[in-house]
């Protein structure tokens, strides 16, 4: 059975892994919006909210935070101790501004967010838009009439290669950022395997080696890339510690790319599966109108790369009539929250114009996502240029999402240019 639902005591039984399910979560969704809004995960031994209502306002709710051992220590939470062959992970990602609350999330937040301000973004559109064509150049010169994988070719490469640039490692290094980042954003899954963790773990190994020479180079040697910025970086007369620093670069490269990748894959497909507004955003083609605007958020809404996002109960309290202590953790849905019908009017449905459109796409609160800008840019300048560029493109094969979760992307996307050779 791949999901059950038991009223009475409000707790949920639900097969992450099967296909069905992980394919299109949707209708099991709106089925638990309908029936059980607030339960208990048995799997996974969480309490989980699905509604629009409570996922949002608990994304902004300061008694919920993504760090509870700056409150008490993981014994005292009964919580086990970290195995000694995960340390490697766990010493970079504790030193992560997404996993932190509070002064120490506010002060790495403000160190680090002075490179992704609007006005810093918005200068990349140029060299966006010039990397979207020489990736179009280069399907069209090497595939002809054969097909190619839209995710690997177009989508993968635009995030990865800006965030890198931005950064300051070099374009040769991109298959290997990307190998890393794979690797370790797998600790973050649910159900993960000892395999899982042995690649994230040497992966994190590798990624910090790598990143600490470009410190060591930068400090020497500083260009005009965040790298160096951060560096020299001062708030108050605080800077980014060296391993803060690193492992601050390896989350901006990771949620970086990972997330956009998966938007721009998603939405090609939804936009494919409703043929007329993917006549309506040809027809308005590239540029920074209000309704590519409208177009970007609805793709993030529609099928978001992450479905799931945590929190730390940090202080008693009650919701539902349900009581939770500090130290529980709690689900958050966002996925579901996307296509909450009592927000969004057909939420099956894609529309370019929706408007409003109240996603929590990028979360919410503090946490809420500091590279949202940069996604949003990157959004809305390819998709309009592939378009345009490529108008008989066509989808070929019928895509499959990848068995992950909380991770919601295809595993490719095959697609031909349309054209006679």
């Amino acid at each position: 059975m791949l999901m059950q639902i038991n009223h009475k005591t409000q707790t949920v039984s639900l097969n992450i892994r099967n296909k069905d399910f992980y394919n299109n979560p949707y209708p099991y969704y709106e089925k638990l919006q309908q029936q059980c809004p607030m339960f208990y995960w048995q799997e996974h031994g969480l309490w989980t909210f699905v509604d629009h209502q409570s996922v949002s306002s608990i994304l902004r709710d300061r008694r919920f935070g993504r760090q509870i051992e700056h409150l008490k220590s993981r014994e005292e939470l009964g919580l086990p101790a970290i195995p000694s062959n995960l340390k490697p992970f766990f010493d970079v990602d504790r030193h992560s501004m997404l996993g932190l609350e509070p002064p120490s999330h506010t002060r790495l937040r403000g160190l680090v967010q002075k490179g992704f301000m609007a006005r810093e973004i918005e200068r990349l559109r140029g060299r966006i838009e010039t990397l979207c064509h020489q990736l179009i150049d280069k399907i069209e010169d090497n595939c002809g009439t054969s097909n190619f994988d839209f995710k690997e070719q177009y989508a993968t490469p635009i995030p990865v290669i800006v965030i890198a640039e931005m950064l300051g490692v070099p374009e040769t290094m991109v298959p290997e950022l990307l190998r890393w980042s794979h690797n370790m954003i797998k600790m973050y899954e649910m159900q993960r395997t000892p395999e899982m963790e042995a690649a994230a773990v040497e992966s994190s190994r590798e990624f910090v080696n790598y990143l600490r020479s470009l410190v060591h180079d930068r400090r020497k040697r500083p260009q005009q890339d965040l790298i160096s910025k951060l560096i020299e970086v001062e708030s108050a007369g605080d800077r980014l510690s060296e391993d803060e620093l690193i492992a601050n670069c390896i989350l901006l490269l990771n949620a970086g790319h990972e997330a956009t990748v998966n938007v721009l894959g998603n939405g090609m497909v939804a936009l494919f599966n409703h043929p007329q507004q993917l006549t309506l955003w040809r027809n308005h083609g590239p540029g920074d109108t209000p309704f590519s605007k409208a177009a970007v958020e609805e793709l993030l809404r529609f099928d978001t790369p992450l479905h799931q996002f945590n929190r730390w109960v940090l202080e008693p309290l009650e919701i539902g009539g349900q009581h939770f202590e500090i130290g529980q953790e709690i689900a958050l849905i966002l996925g579901a929250a996307n296509r909450d019908p009592a927000i969004f009017q057909n939420p099956h449905l894609l529309q370019l114009d929706r408007h409003p459109n109240p996603h929590v796409s990028f979360g919410g609160g503090i946490h809420y996502c500091l590279g949202a800008p940069l996604a949003r840019l990157e959004i809305q300048i390819s998709i309009p240029i592939f378009l345009q560029r490529l108008p008989n493109a066509q989808i070929k094969e019928h895509p499959v999402y990848a068995n992950t979760y909380h991770f919601h992307g295809l595993e490719s996307i095959t697609m031909s240019t349309g054209v006679a050779g």
